[in-house]
């Protein structure tokens, strides 16, 4: 068998074949309302993402073409779903206090699935920040990192993404919300 190059993946068709693809040969064509949110170069990007998802990240060689699909309609989903919320914002409460469950949205997203999880995480930081409050409390952090990385034990792997996933979320909350006072907490 002919080795295949880091930046190809084998995606098996219905009928069983095997076709190698690297990311830029990789099309997808959208019908429906879903050309309303989306233009050609976002659904490439998501579309070189996912592939980075299954190719780096979960180090598949080959990948169906359902599987790929799935992911690729899960990732635009989420992008649509925020789109029409914004489009229908509603003024802020005056709430004092944010909560959120970390662990809760790592559930949501599925083991391993750090490519869902993160835009996840950023809308439920506006989610949160739309109510307008003061202070937003993250917690279970350690039971997310655990779920997102499929470790039974606390190891340095875990603590690099709990290091990564406080960076991200200062930054959304120094970037969201400006210079309103805003205090995260997480634990």
């Amino acid at each position: 068998m002919i080795a295949l190059s880091s930046d190809f993946m084998l995606f098996r068709m219905g009928n069983g074949e095997e076709l190698p693809f690297s990311a830029d040969m990789i099309t997808v064509e959208l019908t429906g309302e879903t050309t309303t949110f989306f233009d050609a170069e976002f659904v490439k990007q998501a579309a070189q993402a996912v592939f980075h998802y299954f190719r780096q990240e979960q180090e598949r060689q080959a990948v169906t073409m359902s599987e790929f699909a799935e992911a690729l309609e899960k990732v635009l989903r989420g992008f649509a779903l925020n789109f029409e919320e914004r489009k229908r914002a509603v003024e802020p409460s005056p709430h004092t206090i944010g909560e959120a469950d970390l662990g809760e949205l790592a559930c949501e997203s599925g083991k391993g699935c750090e490519l869902f999880f993160f835009p996840r995480l950023r809308d439920e930081l506006q989610e949160q920040l739309r109510k307008g409050p003061k202070l937003v409390h993250f917690s279970g952090l350690r039971r997310c990192v655990k779920q997102l990385i499929g470790a039974k034990r606390w190891n340095a792997q875990c603590r690099s993404l709990q290091d990564e996933i406080i960076a991200y979320l200062r930054k959304l909350a120094s970037t969201e919300a400006g210079t309103d006072g805003l205090s995260l907490r997480v634990d």
